[in-house]
């Protein structure tokens, strides 16, 4: 049986069926995405979503879905599924559904009386295409098919309504059409592998209605354009491809393309199996010589902070050095101007934020750790040295060396951290000052830093680097620990402290050095596994403190207050796991294992076969955010590496 395999009975309730979405994804950033019965739920759902830079940095909703009929003896069986407002679904073709299956490409097996249906779907991995493939498996007599677009033409992040302006011009191209509703955008091919009659019947289907945008207390109504139908005849056993592209192709290149494509898919067999391709979806090449880590679906960008903590679970731990070496090599070039005071060239977001240097250290220190010290030195030496020498001469913007030996930063007025949510301009956690996740950062860099300048018999610098930790050590343990046996999250300038229980002082245990003894990491590791720990990874705030919010539900505002005040974050919990193998050996294995079974529950649900962004900091622990997170399916496959190790 398919490890990711929903029967009947699930899928025709709409009440759980509607809750597992499906991503698929290519290396530019565009993708498909909707629900498992093909019922967008989203703004952000579409058939094919792609970027248009000559409009925006957004990707785009071209073709929003495709409405497939069955006709037998003149009677028509419309597969299709819309929500329209008023709680009104329609037209009902989930009742259809025999079953799903999401092993190597998402199939579904639809019956209609005598009709056995087979859909597959693909998304191309170098073009802007998307290709469904319909095969009839049993009919007992003459079969027509149908299908209807329904298209879109917009911003991911707005709402397309009935209009004058909207072209209603198209063009016949081999076996389908090409059209564009609006100046500025890419044409729209919508070809078969198949002759067929294509239709013009220009209408607007008006009130569709995205119920995840209500939860979130946005506006939730679009109007679509369908331009007409495509009608063709389907024998037994015979199989139509459609493709949905930005580019023509060759119609009689479409099943062995399809075909290409499946071949190249690894089965999502098992819990590691799906982690491998959720890490392959955050892939992102925009031209030859730049890769990146997008930071997940279906709204983030390539992030810095994240590109550089996810990196190392998303290549290394999956046997993927070259692309670390190629992300690295992107990363770098980013890195490097922005220390020069030069434009970017790059299309990395945040760059500037004071922990991404300390972040791309340690990166790198992973990637010393998977393929050697002396490969890691011959590539990445010199921008190691660039990073710290940078940092200690005080050249960054909002990050200072203070002669104790801590690195100061001012968050009062912006977020600086990854605790990045602000309401009405101003940051929810203001953390400023000293910085516990920063500090441990420092301390783990300098003696990074100096061991590698032993290898390279560079004494004068391994000893500058180790006397400066030393110092950073001492410092780093009066500053932030406290008697109660935690960390203080951060210390302000004048030497106030904030008591707040939060997952950043995991941190300073799981890294490879430390500025905590063995006591004193126990002691944080005992009060982040009583108070922060769930299924799902580490609460961003103990339920004993003050202003905890775990519940992620309600408008904007309402969310932004709860983003960093309890709710749970997976890629914490790699972190965590980390130190729990570190300080306990394998007397923690089958603790860890237990940690790993509330991770692959979540290959059913949400988005299936992936990790989301964040969830609920209290029971059951419902998945929120984004689809997708990159962090978090990194440190999840990060941990489960580590607990190999440990294991063997």
């Amino acid at each position: 049986m398919s490890y990711l395999r929903f029967e009947k009975a699930f899928m025709t309730n709409l009440e759980e069926s509607l809750q597992r979405e499906l991503l698929r994804t290519n290396r530019s950033g565009a993708y498909s995405c909707s629900t498992i019965v093909d019922c967008n739920s989203r703004k952000y759902h579409g058939l094919l979503a792609v970027p248009v830079p000559e409009l925006d940095d957004d990707n785009h909703v071209l073709l929003s879905s495709l409405d497939v009929t069955v006709i037998q003896h003149g009677a028509e069986f419309n597969l299709g599924l819309h929500k329209y407002q008023g709680n009104h679904f329609s037209p009902n073709g989930h009742k259809y559904i025999r079953e799903f299956d999401c092993d190597r490409v998402p199939t579904t097996i639809y019956r209609v009386g005598g009709v056995l249906l087979k859909r597959e779907v693909v998304f191309q991995h170098y073009e802007d295409r998307i290709l469904i493939r319909y095969t009839l498996l049993e009919a007992h007599s003459s079969t027509t098919l149908r299908f209807r677009p329904f298209l879109a033409f917009r911003s991911v992040r707005q709402f397309t309504h009935e209009n004058a302006i909207a072209s209603r011009a198209y063009d016949e191209v081999k076996n389908g059409i090409k059209t564009c509703m609006y100046a500025g955008y890419p044409d729209l091919y919508m070809q078969f592998s198949k002759e067929n009659k294509f239709v013009f019947q220009p209408d607007w289907y008006r009130g569709i209605e995205y119920y995840k945008e209500q939860e979130r207390g946005y506006a939730s109504n679009e109007d679509l354009y369908v331009p007409g139908y495509f009608e063709m005849k389907i024998k037994k056993g015979e199989s139509i491809v459609f493709s949905g592209s930005t580019s023509s192709c060759q119609a009689a290149d479409f099943e062995k393309l399809f075909d290409q494509e499946v071949a190249e898919r690894n089965p999502r067999d098992n819990f590691f199996h799906c982690l491998v391709n959720a890490a392959h979806q955050f892939h992102n090449r925009s031209s030859e010589d730049e890769r990146y880590i997008l930071a997940g679906y279906p709204w983030f960008k390539s992030r810095a902070r994240d590109t550089f903590i996810s990196l190392p679970g998303l290549t290394l731990s999956i046997e993927e050095d070259d692309y670390f070496d190629l992300v690295m090599q992107t990363g770098s070039r980013g890195l490097v101007e922005f220390m020069e005071n030069k434009p970017l060239s790059v299309s990395i977001y945040e760059i500037d934020q004071p922990d991404v240097l300390l972040w791309a250290v340690w990166a790198i220190q992973q990637y010393a750790k998977e393929v050697g010290e002396d490969k890691c030195i011959g590539k990445y030496w010199d921008l190691l040295i660039r990073i710290v020498s940078f940092i200690e001469s005080n050249k960054h913007p909002n990050l200072t060396l203070e002669p104790n030996a801590l690195l100061k930063t001012d968050g009062k007025d912006r977020p600086v951290t990854w605790m990045n949510s602000t309401l009405n301009g101003h940051p929810v956690v203001p953390r400023t000052g000293y910085i516990v996740e920063f500090n441990a950062l420092w301390y783990n860099t300098l003696m990074f830093i100096a061991s590698l300048a032993r290898l390279k018999e560079d004494e004068t610098t391994a000893t500058h680097y180790d006397q400066m930790a030393q110092k950073c050590k001492e410092s780093f343990v009066n500053t932030f620990f406290n008697e109660h046996g935690y960390l203080f999250d951060f210390v302000e300038e004048g030497g106030l402290q904030d008591w707040s229980v939060r997952p950043n002082m995991i941190f300073p245990v799981a890294f490879d050095y430390s500025p905590l003894d063995q006591l004193q990491k126990k002691s944080v590791l005992d009060v982040c596994t009583r108070e922060l720990l769930t299924p799902k990874g580490l609460r961003s705030l103990s339920p004993k403190s003050s202003g905890y919010n775990p519940m992620y539900v309600g408008p904007q505002m309402q969310r932004d207050a709860a983003y960093h005040q309890g709710t749970a974050w997976p890629w914490l919990g790699g972190f965590y796991m980390e130190a729990c193998l570190k300080l306990y050996k394998r007397t923690r294995l089958s603790f860890i294992e237990r940690q790993m079974v509330g991770y692959e529950d979540e290959m059913t649900q949400h988005c299936i076969g992936t990790i989301p962004e964040l969830f609920d900091g209290n029971p059951p622990f419902k998945g929120r955010g984004a689809i997708s997170f990159a962090m978090n399916v990194a440190e999840i496959l990060r941990a489960l590496k580590l607990l190999e190790k440990y294991k063997y």
